[in-house]
């Protein structure tokens, strides 16, 4: 699937349909005890980023799961994702160069604008960087394509179609990456998701909502299986 399709957002439908991410979540706490059985990890640490309009708070869940897997697993520290302030972009890349030095290369796994800031991470980083999951992440296209241009300009202050921060996100990292989309994804196109395929670089689809990318059971399971 190119890239390059029609950049269009998300149905009216499938945004009314975000509120199944309670279930999703509800899902992946009955499968607790079974997701014990996803892939062990080598302790390595893991850096997880939040969404728009989202702080850490969002990703307790997924974190909690990967420290089970056996992972040093980190927040992004930043509180409300609202784009990149100042001092955001300049405090995750000191964090990860911290890490890199403490216990080698960082794994990061980054929720829809989370995702976009671990490409930046990878981009500008890519000695400290071992692999990036993204997670129905705008990685391509226009921000049109998106139901959250909008709230990223009303939050940011900024400009939702920016050239200069884009040229490092858009090419394909370095380091393995993996993008994990849905095409029932109420929020961002799952179009703007579908990276380019190569040898070091995939497509994961689930079905899921957009809010539920990160509460998933089957997520968990493939972000996982991909840092392991």
């Amino acid at each position: 699937m190119p890239t390059t399709a029609i950049a269009r957002p998300p149905s009216k439908f499938l945004l009314l349909a975000e509120g199944r991410a309670l279930w999703e979540a509800t899902a992946t706490l009955a499968l607790w005890p079974l997701l014990q059985c996803a892939p062990r990890g080598d302790g390595h640490a893991v850096v997880v980023l939040p969404g728009l309009g989202a702080s850490d708070g969002s990703t307790e869940l997924l974190r909690s799961f990967l420290q089970t897997r056996g992972y040093a697993v980190h927040g992004w520290g930043h509180g409300t994702n609202c784009g990149p302030l100042p001092g955001v972009e300049k405090g995750l890349l000191d964090l990860l160069r911290r890490l890199h030095e403490r216990s080698g290369k960082v794994s990061l796994v980054g929720w829809s604008l989370g995702g976009v800031f671990a490409r930046m991470l990878a981009a500008r980083s890519p000695d400290t960087v071992r692999g990036v999951v993204t997670l129905g992440s705008p990685l391509h296209g226009s921000p049109k394509a998106t139901r959250a241009a909008k709230v990223y300009e009303l939050l940011s202050g900024m400009p939702a179609d920016d050239p200069r921060r884009q040229r490092w996100v858009r090419p394909t990292p370095q380091v393995p990456a993996t993008s994990i989309f849905s095409r029932s994804d109420g929020i961002v196109s799952w179009r703007s998701s579908f990276e380019t395929e190569t040898p070091s670089s995939e497509n994961i689809e689930v079905e899921a909502s957009h809010l539920g990318l990160g509460v998933h059971p089957a997520v968990f399971y493939a972000v996982a299986d991909r840092l392991s």
